[in-house]
Parts: C-alpha cells; sequence; structure tokens
C-alpha cells in the first residue's frame, strides 16, 4: 500500500455522532465513496487531539535540541495529539512545519517573564517599561499568540506576587492585540489572575486563583481557560520543596485542593475550557489522556472533556476538524470514548495529514 492510495475508515464520527464511511484521499477527508479503498480501520472516529498547553520544545533547563523536539514531538503523535498550543517555547520549532509525519504546531512565541521572576532560560526577561514593545515583538513571531508570565513566587516576599504592575500588563496586552495577536498569561494567584482579567487577556493558563466574580467576567468576555490539571496535581510537591517559604508553600497547597472546583464554576458559568497537559519541563509529553481525565473528574461531562481536546478545541484555534476536504487528521478508537474516556489511553489508528503513523 502506497501513501497514494486512497483509504477508508469506517465508524461513528464525532462530534456529530454520525456512522459514516471517510475515505482519505490525497491527504484530505472525502466522504464520497472510493471504489478499492482499503478499510484500514474502525471504530468512533474523533478529529486529531489538541494539547492547548504543549511546550514541544522546552526541557527542564530551557531549549532542546532538535533530537529530542522530535521525540517529544512523536511522543504527542503516539497518544493522538495531532495540534498543540505551544504556550512558549524557548527553542526553534518550525523545522517541524516541513515534517508531514509530525503534529502541527499553533506557537505563542516565547514567554514573557520578569526579571529574575521566572525559571531561568525559559523566556525573555523583562522589566516592566519594556513589556509592552516585547508583546508587539512576539505577535509578529508567533502563530497569532502571545504569552506573558502574570505571577510568580517573589522571593523577598515569600510568596506569590504579579509580576507587572496593572497599567503595564494592559498595556501589553493592547499592543499584543492591536499586532492581531491574542494574548495568554501563565497565572497562579489571585491578584494576578485579576490584573489579567482586568487588561483584556484572550485566555488563562492554570488559572488557580479565579473567583466566581472573575469566572462571570470571562464568561460574558468569552476568555478562555486551560486549567492543566495534571501540572496542577504537581502543587503539592512544589510546596514540599518550598518549606523556606512557608506562605508561598501554604498558599500553592490552598490553590491545589481548590482547582477541581473552580474548574467545574467554570464550565457551569460557561467559560470556554480547553485541555492543556503543560507537557515539557516538568510535565512528560503524551498525556492529553490523562488531562481529559482529569476534566472529567472536575465536573465537565464527557463528551465536554472529549471535545476540549479535539472539535472544540480545533474551533477555538481556527484549525479544521474532519469536514468534506479538511486534512485528514484524526483518531480512531475501538469503543466510544464519550462512554468510558480510558479508552483514549490507547488509539487504535492515527491518521496524520492522511498518513497512518500509528
Amino acid at each position: 500500500m502506497t501513501e497514494a492510495e486512497p483509504l477508508l475508515v469506517r465508524g461513528v464520527v464525532l462530534p456529530d455522532d454520525e456512522p459514516r464511511d471517510l475515505y482519505v484521499v490525497g491527504g484530505r477527508v472525502s466522504y464520497d465513496p472510493v471504489a478499492g479503498a482499503p478499510e484500514v480501520a474502525s471504530g468512533w472516529i474523533v478529529p486529531g487531539l489538541v494539547d492547548a498547553h504543549c511546550h514541544i520544545g522546552l526541557g527542564p533547563d530551557g531549549a532542546v535540541d532538535q533530537a529530542e523536539q522530535e521525540r517529544q514531538a512523536l511522543a504527542e503523535r503516539a497518544a493522538g495529539m495531532l495540534l498543540a498550543r505551544d504556550a512558549g517555547a524557548a527553542a526553534d520549532t518550525r523545522w517541524i512545519d516541513d515534517r508531514d509525519d509530525l503534529p502541527r504546531i499553533v506557537r505563542a512565541g516565547r514567554h514573557l517573564a520578569r526579571t529574575g521572576r521566572y525559571l531561568r532560560n525559559y523566556g525573555i526577561e523583562l522589566e516592566p517599561s519594556d513589556l509592552p514593545d516585547a508583546a508587539a515583538q512576539q505577535a509578529a513571531r508567533g502563530d497569532g499568540w502571545v504569552k506573558i508570565v502574570a505571577d510568580w513566587i517573589d522571593r523577598d516576599r515569600g510568596d506569590l506576587t504579579p509580576c507587572w504592575p496593572a497599567e503595564v500588563l494592559a498595556a501589553a496586552v493592547r499592543q499584543a492585540q492591536a499586532a492581531g495577536a491574542r494574548v495568554t498569561v501563565h497565572t497562579f494567584d489571585e491578584q494576578g489572575v485579576a490584573d489579567a482579567i482586568a487588561a483584556g487577556v484572550d485566555c488563562v493558563e492554570h488559572g488557580t486563583g479565579l473567583s466566581e466574580q472573575l469566572i462571570d467576567t470571562m464568561a460574558a468576555r468569552g476568555t478562555a481557560l486551560v486549567p492543566t490539571l495534571i501540572n496542577v496535581a504537581n502543587f503539592p510537591a512544589i510546596a514540599g520543596r518550598a518549606s523556606r517559604y512557608p506562605a508561598y508553600s501554604d498558599h500553592m497547597r490552598r490553590l491545589h485542593a481548590s482547582a477541581p472546583g473552580r474548574v467545574a464554576m467554570a464550565h457551569e458559568a460557561g467559560v470556554p475550557v480547553f485541555a492543556g497537559t503543560d507537557a515539557g519541563g516538568a510535565v512528560a509529553h503524551g498525556r492529553v489522556a490523562e488531562e481529559v481525565a482529569a476534566l472529567h473528574a472536575a465536573g465537565l461531562p464527557a463528551e465536554v472533556a472529549l471535545g476540549a481536546a479535539s472539535w472544540a478545541a480545533r474551533r477555538w484555534l481556527g484549525r479544521p476538524e474532519l469536514a468534506d476536504g479538511d486534512p485528514a487528521d484524526l483518531v480512531v478508537y475501538p469503543t466510544d470514548p464519550r462512554k468510558d474516556l480510558r479508552v483514549l489511553a490507547a488509539p487504535a489508528r492515527v491518521i496524520l495529514r492522511g498518513r497512518i503513523v500509528v
């Protein structure tokens, strides 16, 4: 069988819940019958999974080389993750765009962080006066997104605090949006997320400091939340390693304990919630199925949790699903994943750009 030959995938196409014969012709989806096309999979057909907070190109010490980037991308692909929003990367991963066998990436440029207030070698470290212009520069270098670190531990104060004066953050958001980008922020802290939402950001990463009032504001504005629950699960361990900062340690434990409830509250209020693992650095790649399960455990219905890592996330990022003529990026499962999300951990078939890769 050659790559040029049409393929047949037979099953229930989600989210339409419609039994169909899906053909792969020239790397794209077709619902017109093709005589003689071999059947290569059957089951429940899902648009390629999405990790909306995934750092391909990032390791514990910052940028990684191309060999490691490839390993990360292949780990994601094996899990059915065919589209990533990188949410900040220190390495240049553009070479991946030339590989038809690797996932697509929607880039946010490099993290914009306050000098001395973030992980070393991850982002561009700035003083407040430089943030607005830097946001505009990263808008030009990304794929429609800019990432700002809104809060981090302040070791002089011994706790989480905002990294920027509120008016500076707001100016940076305005400049990035004027340059055509959407802005997302890393935020754990209550005041940090309040400043970010007041600044008009488009998305909140982690969002462990959200209040009911802020959630209502997000819902009214359509501001998205990517809660990265499998990363938030590490907060107790982080707190344990930071015993010299007792206020920070206690704060992180409280944020961890309340995180699932905040995610449920956000969903119930109508906030768009998407699946993101924060893979890269401390979190291993290929864990999107675990994040979907965590969203479900936090209160999202199974179909909503799955959509948050598939069709709904693709619409949010402006990427195709499985309409006629769309790129053939899909995952096939042997049973209905909406009835048992555990099946997401073992895709029966993964097709990327029309090529069988798993």
